[in-house]
């Protein structure tokens, strides 16, 4: 994959999660620029109720909480909260808690590549709003002589093996469609009455995922095909995950006190 950083640079355009003022990293203008060690690094990831996940994460991610497929390209998502704007597992700190998981697309940050299709290249940027990018940081961008440093060059290798990942990912979605495999389905909430009756099921949440009866209904070679070539694991931690829905509610309803006391 061909990748660079610019020697000139402007802002570019496009809406990604998280990234507010994206810019190719330029010498030019980040030269002086670095990222500062802070004690919540993940604040920027308090909105990210469901992030992009890539395959081959499913199987750990699965132990966290619900993974989804959303819009017509059916984009794997790892649910992190139940309300648009509320990461559920990041503390008022900007950490993760303890044992959850964090995905590939927010341990990137704030890095992220473009595509430049007039150049086919890859473009490496920066969300130059994220909070720890500051003048003089402690791992600097660039050296004295204008090369990207050691720190740089491993965070292009990390966002180099995740559009490898990203693009995995795409085939394996794809593979599910062919198979006709995905169905419509929701995650629902029944609420006590105070009489401590059922109430009214509520919807929490719609989306794609796999339907076990077409999957148990494919042909016995397409089965093993799809054993052998390992997306068959894959789809499992996906079916699995979906348990993590109630985990999701328990946490909910946990914090409920907490939030009326506040």
């Amino acid at each position: 994959m061909a990748t660079q950083t610019q020697s000139g640079a402007g802002q570019i355009s496009g809406n990604v999660l998280f990234y507010s003022k994206p810019e190719p990293l330029s010498v030019d203008l980040h030269k002086t620029l670095g990222v500062k060690s802070v004690a919540g690094p993940f604040k920027f990831a308090k909105e990210g109720h469901a992030v992009p996940l890539t395959v081959t994460e499913f199987g750990v991610s699965a132990l966290c909480g619900p993974i989804i497929f959303v819009g017509d390209e059916k984009i794997p998502l790892a649910v992190m909260g139940l309300n648009p704007g509320e990461n559920m597992f990041l503390t008022a700190e900007g950490m993760f808690e303890p044992g959850v998981y964090v995905p590939a697309y927010i341990r990137r940050y704030p890095f992220v590549f473009a595509n430049d299709s007039a150049a086919g290249q890859m473009i490496l940027c920066i969300d130059r709003a994220a909070e720890f990018i500051v003048e003089g940081g402690d791992m600097s961008f660039f050296d004295a002589e204008g090369k990207p440093t050691e720190y740089t060059q491993n965070c292009i290798n990390f966002c180099n093996d995740y559009e490898v990942e990203r693009q995995r990912t795409q085939n394996f979605v794809q593979l599910l469609k062919d198979l006709d495999l995905f169905e419509t389905k929701k995650a629902t909430f029944t609420p006590t009455n105070p009489d401590g009756s059922a109430g009214e099921p509520q919807t929490i949440a719609e989306y794609f995922g796999v339907s076990e009866e077409k999957l148990n209904a494919l042909p016995v070679e397409k089965y093993t095909e799809l054993r052998d070539n390992g997306a068959l694991a894959q789809i499992y931690a996906h079916l699995v995950s979906l348990s993590g829905w109630d985990r999701l509610i328990a946490l909910a309803m946990a914090r409920m006190p907490q939030a009326a006391n506040a």
